[in-house]
């Protein structure tokens, strides 16, 4: 029982991580071009670059593991724009904002991958604690 509860609290702790950061970037995304730094006053339309972030969220919620590893991907998408945007932006409230975004995409990548490892060497443990059983 006690090697299920640190288990537990590591993948809680790294499911909420993600879902932290996946809705985190999901805000700044449309706060950035909506009324912080939009590139055209008034909002761009630049905000619907937080679409792709929405789809995943469902599945990170339901803790599907097709959903962590993809969306592992996907978040380099998003830190290659915030080093673009940190390095290229002549607006400084543009570039703290694009480096924001920069550290949620790392801790994003991070919770998801610690979450797939955890979960495939606990997957690993149970197949060879059922085969010690038969």
């Amino acid at each position: 029982m006690t090697a299920s509860t640190p288990l537990s609290a590591s993948v809680a702790a790294t499911r909420w991580l993600a879902v932290g950061s996946l809705a985190a970037l999901i805000v700044l995304g449309l706060a950035w071009e909506l009324w912080l730094a939009p590139l055209r006053p008034g909002g761009s339309l630049l905000a619907l670059k937080v679409l792709p972030l929405v789809v995943p969220l469902a599945g990170l919620l339901k803790n599907r593991m097709y959903t962590y590893r993809w969306v592992s991907l996907l978040v380099w998408l998003y830190f290659t724009e915030g080093v673009v945007r940190a390095w290229s932006d002549t607006n400084r409230t543009s570039q703290i904002l694009a480096l924001v975004q920069v550290v949620l995409c790392l801790s994003l990548f991070i919770a998801c991958a610690w979450h797939v490892r955890v979960r495939l060497r606990h997957a690993a443990l149970a197949r060879r604690l059922e085969g010690a059983a038969q």
